[in-house]
């Protein structure tokens, strides 16, 4: 059996939810911040891939990262290119799990209690000291779920991920395509394999999420 898809599946989600970690933290601390007008909007623009399709949001990553495209010619001059390569995996599954690890992080900034920020302003701790030290361990819980819960879409991504990589086996196969290609060519044995593996894998990452929400549910009872 070809254990590529599995390797590649986990190493697409694992780094898309490490980009997604840093970048989903960064843009929810800033848009907690922001007037509710402004806030508004940018949950728009930023949860859009949520709700989409994700073979549209595949398409307008080839509309962007094409090789016939301005930004797909200019990144293939250093030699990057996004299609039909498996880290243009990592693109898509960022792209559709960032949504989740965002709200995630500013409902639990939101949650957070500002008067622990205020008073170590006054104790003269910089901002950075505040963020990391302060802000962060109080808001853990939902971040480590959000973080979860984006690893987990990544590793189940589909639709961004067909359009933009497609399916090469050992180049670019995941589960979700392998299942695909296998109940497509009437290997029903193979993908109901690789459906029982995926399901496993979800059921841990579930069974973490709900660890998690219950330890959380706990700190706010003490």
């Amino acid at each position: 059996m070809d254990w590529y898809p599995l390797y590649n599946s986990l190493r697409i989600a694992a780094i898309s939810s490490v980009l997604v970690f840093f970048l989903g933290i960064l843009a929810a601390y800033y848009a907690a911040r922001l007037p509710r007008l402004v806030k508004g909007v940018l949950d728009v623009v930023l949860t859009l891939p949520m709700v989409l399709p994700p073979t549209v949001c595949g398409y307008f990553l080839i509309l962007l990262f094409g090789v016939k495209r301005p930004l797909g010619m200019f990144l293939a001059q250093f030699g990057i290119k996004f299609v039909m390569t498996w880290y243009g995996g990592i693109l898509a599954a960022t792209v559709v799990a960032f949504p989740l690890m965002y709200r995630t992080a500013r409902g639990a900034f939101e949650s957070f209690d500002k008067t622990l920020a205020y008073a170590g302003q006054t104790l003269g701790l910089s901002n950075t000291y505040i963020f990391w030290r302060i802000r962060m361990p109080a808001c853990r819980q939902g971040i480590l779920a959000g973080t979860v819960l984006a690893f987990a879409r990544a590793l189940g991504e589909y639709g961004a991920t067909s359009m933009l990589i497609g399916y090469t086996p050992g180049r670019t196969a995941t589960i979700s395509t392998t299942v695909y290609q296998l109940w497509r060519t009437n290997d029903e044995a193979g993908a109901f394999t690789w459906v029982m593996i995926n399901l496993a894998i979800s059921a841990v990452v579930l069974l973490c999420v709900n660890m998690l929400e219950d330890r959380q549910k706990r700190a706010v009872k003490r």
